[in-house]
This record gives C-alpha cells, sequence and structure tokens, in this order.
C-alpha cells in the first residue's frame, strides 16, 4: 500500500538525517490526512486510497513545477533548487511513468475502443486515458497528443 510506502520512507529519512526527503515524506502525509479528514463526510472512514494518493502526488509535482517556473523567473534559482529536489521524492512514490510511445499506443488502442473520430469525442477518450492509466503518463502531453490525433 502506498500509504505505508511513505510513512516507512519518511522514517528512513528520519534514520538517515536526509532533512530534503523527511520534510518532503511529511508534507506529503500532511496532505493525505487533509483528504482523509475531507473525505470523512463522504462515508470513507479508512481514509483515501492509493489511486487517490496518486492523483495528489502528481498534483504535488505539478504545483512543484508551477513554482519552478516563477522561482526562475524571479531569479531564485536556489527556491527552484529546492523545488526539483521535492520533485525527485515525490516521484519515488509514482509509478513508472510511460514514455511517448507507449502514451501514443495507449491512446490509439483508446480511440479504437471508443471509436473516437472527432475532437468532440476527446472528453471521453481522455477519461478512459485517465481511468486505465493513472499515475503512469502525463496527462497535459497525453491530452495534445489526442487532440493531435483526433484532428484538432
Amino acid at each position: 500500500m502506498l500509504r505505508t510506502t511513505i510513512t516507512d520512507a519518511m522514517k528512513d529519512a528520519l534514520r538517515a538525517k536526509d532533512e530534503r526527503t523527511l520534510a518532503t515524506t511529511r508534507m506529503i502525509i500532511a496532505k493525505m490526512k487533509d483528504l482523509d479528514i475531507a473525505a470523512r463526510p463522504k462515508g470513507n472512514t479508512e481514509g483515501i486510497k492509493d489511486d487517490e494518493i496518486t492523483t495528489m502526488l502528481q498534483s504535488m509535482i505539478k504545483q512543484r513545477r508551477e513554482s519552478i517556473a516563477l522561482y526562475e523567473k524571479g531569479n531564485r534559482p536556489e527556491l527552484a533548487q529546492q523545488e526539483q529536489e521535492e520533485i525527485a521524492v515525490i516521484e519515488r512514490f509514482l509509478p513508472a511513468q510511460m514514455d511517448e510511445t507507449a502514451i501514443g499506443a495507449a491512446i490509439d488502442k483508446i480511440v479504437a475502443a471508443t471509436a473516437a473520430s472527432s475532437v468532440k469525442d476527446m472528453g471521453k477518450v481522455m477519461g478512459k486515458l485517465k481511468k486505465n492509466y493513472a499515475g503512469q503518463m502525463d496527462f497535459s502531453a497525453a491530452g495534445a497528443m489526442v487532440k493531435a490525433r483526433l484532428g484538432g
């Protein structure tokens, strides 16, 4: 379970005195707890599932990439470096990312399965991609590829 892996990584970082990993894993665990609390009114008393944790981790990476761009624009390389180090820690908990060829093959398979023929079908294709390949691909890049395949 992903939650256990992250907690174990935090304990290992504490023992190894790895400050960056320790701070980042603590931040991840705090975010998980926030989402666990938010899920309680919906009847989820056990905490969020691994797929939701994966989505959370991806959004944390996206936020950090946006921050890096702003820090570089603001001439703050030390803060950009810190964000990059956090991304490296967060990525350890995500499944291996698909390369462009694999993403293209997955898109072709789903386009064929859904009989998508125009950009109007893009939502249907992206929905299936997100359902079947959560955490395994960069959906912004996949979205551009789907749009190109469907003639957008």
